[in-house]
């Protein structure tokens, strides 16, 4: 039922992932985005996008002391985009912005070490530092990106079948480690599979998060949903902080009891903790010796965690320009879901990725070739997603999101969903 990796704090580092490969029986060309050029950029906008480059060149060549040059490049693409246009001039707008911030960034630390320099505009932390009202505004975002596009149903209910597979009929009771649950709109749907067996297990779910106060919301809200079925079910907050914390505080707070199966569940989460590899590698040994029925992991399938500026921003423009179009070709244009998930939802990772670095930066999306030898490293193996998923998957897209834009892959027994040519997203199952 449906329902190499960057340990980045500087700028610049010495030690790039691993190259992708080619593989000759994938639709997908799984190649270096900066060699693809994408459906968004016509003509005028493939202008527009060097000028972006070129604007992003400016800024990573470190030559502040006369930052003017850059400046006038934003200036002009601010006039030359529009946050209410067609889908390329909300994407230039959204990565000005961005520009503008990293460049503010550097002229505010230029002032501090030399208090002559004169500081251009203030560095906005908006997206880097949300506080309790913009963390209100990221949750709604959140719930539109969830209707208004098929990315976090097709990981959610794809991951759910991942699980729902690989454990037995009959079997007495069932405990999920979720590592981010956020509002836990996954379970609903698993929740209804679940009781359809005979007979029904129970059903224990450890929900990690930053917020107790969201956890415990989100616990309630599971619990009434498990009664008005009549599943036994116990849900477990779990407070992490940081991205420090999950090796610790996992090991010691994760305990099964007698007959349970645990399954553990990385949807679109992993990708914050490639700032630390080594403690990454320790989390999924830690995981490896709790000897999980299954990990399901979902990720971006782009490299925004490249240790060079300049080839992150390029891939970050091309990853967001597929992403935008496929809103811009599925949704009316005076969308104001569309608006919101842009502005706040992607603009806070495109912020993210082009104006943050070192510890602020989250959002370290690497491609699946990196997280497939990661995790064969860590002692997994891959566990082919079954063709079952495939028709769900296959079902949610033709149901809900009617276009023939996105398409559904399969690479090393694992789901790659994309707009047109690019693919944007993956899940995987591993044991």
């Amino acid at each position: 039922m449906l329902g190499s990796f960057g340990s980045s704090s500087h700028e610049e580092e010495d030690d790039p992932s691993p190259p992708d490969h080619h593989h000759h029986h994938v639709h997908y060309h799984l190649h270096q985005s900066h060699q693809i050029q994408h459906q968004p950029f016509t003509s005028p906008a493939i202008h527009m996008r060097q000028l972006l480059i070129s604007c992003a060149e400016l800024i990573s060549s470190r030559s502040h002391h006369d930052p003017s040059a850059a400046h006038h490049l934003i200036t002009f693409l601010m006039a030359n985009s529009n946050p209410y246009g067609d889908s390329t001039e909300r994407l230039i707008h959204q990565f000005t912005k961005a520009l503008s911030l990293r460049l503010n960034r550097y002229a505010a630390t230029a002032a501090i070490t030399n208090p002559k320099q004169p500081v251009s505009g203030h560095v906005n932390t908006f997206f880097l530092t949300p506080q309790a009202d913009e963390q209100t505004l990221l949750q709604a975002s959140y719930l539109s990106l969830n209707q208004v596009t098929p990315f976090i149903r097709f990981s959610q209910l794809t991951a759910n079948q991942a699980i729902l597979d690989a454990i037995d009929q009959g079997q007495e009771a069932i405990h999920i480690l979720d590592f981010n649950i956020m509002h836990g709109l996954q379970w609903p749907p698993f929740m209804q599979a679940v009781v359809e067996r005979y007979p029904p297990p129970k059903l224990r779910i450890t929900g990690t998060g930053n917020d107790l106060e969201t956890l415990r919301r989100t616990g309630d809200r599971l619990a009434k949903f498990a009664h008005s079925l009549g599943l036994k079910f116990q849900f477990h907050p779990l407070l992490l902080l940081n991205e420090v914390d999950p090796i610790a505080v996992v090991a010691s707070s994760v305990v099964l009891l007698p007959g349970e199966a645990l399954a553990v569940n990385c949807v679109h989460y992993l990708h914050r903790l490639l700032k630390d590899r080594d403690g990454l590698r320790l989390l999924l040994h830690k995981i490896k010796v709790m000897n999980p029925r299954v990990v399901t992991m979902a990720e971006r399938e782009a490299n925004h965690n490249h240790p060079l500026f300049l080839q992150r921003f390029v891939e970050a423009l091309d990853h967001y320009a597929a992403v935008f179009d496929s809103l811009e070709a599925t949704l009316p244009p005076n969308s104001h879901e569309r608006l919101n998930v842009e502005q706040v939802w992607f603009g806070r990772e495109i912020v993210d990725i082009v104006a943050g670095e070192g510890d602020h930066r989250r959002e370290r999306h690497e491609r699946f070739k990196s997280w497939e030898l990661m995790f064969r490293s860590s002692g997994f193996n891959n566990v082919p997603l079954s063709p079952f998923a495939l028709s769900q998957a296959k079902l949610l897209l033709r149901l809900h999101y009617p276009s023939e834009g996105y398409q559904l892959h399969i690479l090393n027994d694992s789901f790659f969903l994309g707009w047109q040519n690019q693919p944007l997203f993956s899940v995987s199952s591993w044991r």
